[in-house]
């Protein structure tokens, strides 16, 4: 044996190589076998609730289900998008009932808590169960032991179950909307510049907004623009206006906003070719190219194999305004209008600008608000002089004087599309 032959350092090493490698296999093997599904019950009927709720708190409140999906992306997995308590959340199942013959599977998760949490208790969560081979479930239940009736538990439909064409190019996700939105103007105008740009579908994750704002998402929603998805997050956690946990009590950052960026990219994996990640006051102004579609088109080809595209941050501060585009029309309707800010602040020294992103859905497992934690295709920070995002908003450098912003026009292209489809809508939600 090569262990009780010569005692040489060689021989030794080569030695606690071995063994060390073999443990770690019989640990790796152990560990997958324990996630396989068994199956606990058979002739059953599979007649557990079914939830539609956003968000569902399984007992004890420390875990939070968002929605189920479908991912072979790896191996037949169905992933839960969730919220948990990174401490307390130690044994999640995942109970599967097979039709037509009614047996019951249970299959140990991996709870994978996103790396984002910013300090806060609770934080995204991936809860990931292998399926039974020899089953396509549909619908799925989650509890915290292998044992119980699943009768009293809630039942989810795992959606992406079927692979679908895409049925739009793009498809904007904003989360979330909170604190009784009011910005009505600078809203109406985002949304039609995406839609210049090529965008068909925008996902908004609403938990709060005004009367009036709810008279334009209800417009837009039967337009067949707009899916709002309800974000009662407050309603079971205590939730912060601020990313980072600032020792208040609070349970998790700004509304649960990167969960909600999570399930809007798997929500839409099978539906849309790219998915863009931003805010309302936010636009990825293209300055090469005419639009989004030929913009995107030409940043693969330079850069094949990549999945992640992402864009810099500028501020352009609400405070410094132009007298050009001053719609009289306009100025009773709330909000800001963009077309008159086009002032940007300039870069700051040893300040990074944050970056939004556009990416292809089927290439991300996770996603933090400015990069993707993980994923199967490269990232690609997209030069300025490509495309920037034009961010409206309170200044960052409230103090420089006028002079030292840089006015960039770059808005003003679409001015003319952008006013009549504006008033288009005003005149039939506001006006």
């Amino acid at each position: 044996m090569l262990c009780g032959g010569k005692k040489s350092y060689f021989a030794a090493a080569v030695c606690i190589i071995t063994l060390t490698s073999m443990v770690t296999l019989s640990y790796l093997r152990l560990q997958r076998l324990s996630h396989l599904p068994k199956i606990i019950q058979e002739g059953s009927r599979c007649r557990g609730k079914i939830t539609n709720s956003t968000i569902t708190p399984l007992k004890g409140n420390r875990t939070f289900i968002i929605a189920p999906y479908f991912d072979d992306r790896e191996s037949k997995t169905t992933r839960v998008i969730g919220i948990v308590h990174h401490e307390d959340v130690k044994q999640l199942y995942c109970w599967f009932c097979c039709q037509p013959n009614g047996k019951i599977y249970v299959s140990k998760a991996k709870i994978d808590v996103h790396s984002d949490r910013f300090g806060f208790p609770y934080g995204a969560a991936d809860i990931v169960c292998l399926e039974p081979e020899n089953c396509d479930p549909t619908h799925v239940s989650i509890h915290q032991s292998p044992h119980g009736n699943i009768d009293q538990l809630p039942r989810f439909e795992i959606k992406n179950r079927k692979a679908e064409t895409f049925s739009v190019d793009f498809t904007v996700c904003i989360s979330a909307m909170f604190g009784n939105y009011n910005n009505v103007l600078q809203f109406i105008q985002s949304i039609e510049m995406y839609k210049i740009l090529g965008v068909q579908k925008v996902v908004i994750y609403k938990n709060n907004c005004s009367q009036l704002m709810e008279k334009v998402l209800k417009f837009y929603m039967e337009e067949g623009t707009v899916e709002v998805i309800p974000w009662p997050i407050n309603s079971h956690l205590k939730v912060s206006s601020k990313w980072h946990f600032m020792q208040d009590g609070t349970h998790i950052g700004y509304y649960g906003q990167i969960t909600a960026l999570n399930d809007c990219i798997y929500r839409n994996m099978q539906r849309s070719k790219f998915v863009v990640l931003n805010d309302a006051d936010e636009i990825i102004l293209p300055l090469k190219h005419p639009d989004w579609i030929t913009m995107m088109s030409s940043l693969q080809e330079q850069n094949p194999g990549t999945g992640i595209f992402l864009f810099e941050n500028h501020i352009f501060p609400e405070t410094v305004s132009t007298h050009v585009f001053n719609i009289s029309s306009w100025n009773t309707v709330p909000g800001v209008n963009i077309l008159q800010h086009v002032h940007r602040e300039p870069d700051r020294k040893d300040v990074i600008n944050p970056r939004k992103m556009i990416i292809d859905p089927r290439k991300v497992i996770q996603t933090s608000v400015h990069s993707v934690l993980r994923a199967y295709g490269n990232s690609v920070n997209v030069p300025m002089d490509v495309a920037l995002i034009y961010h409206c908003r309170v200044p960052l450098q409230g103090n420089l004087p006028r002079e030292s912003l840089i006015r960039d026009t770059t808005l003003w292209r679409y001015n003319s599309s952008l006013i009549v489809n504006v008033n288009k809508v005003l005149y039939q939600t506001v006006l």
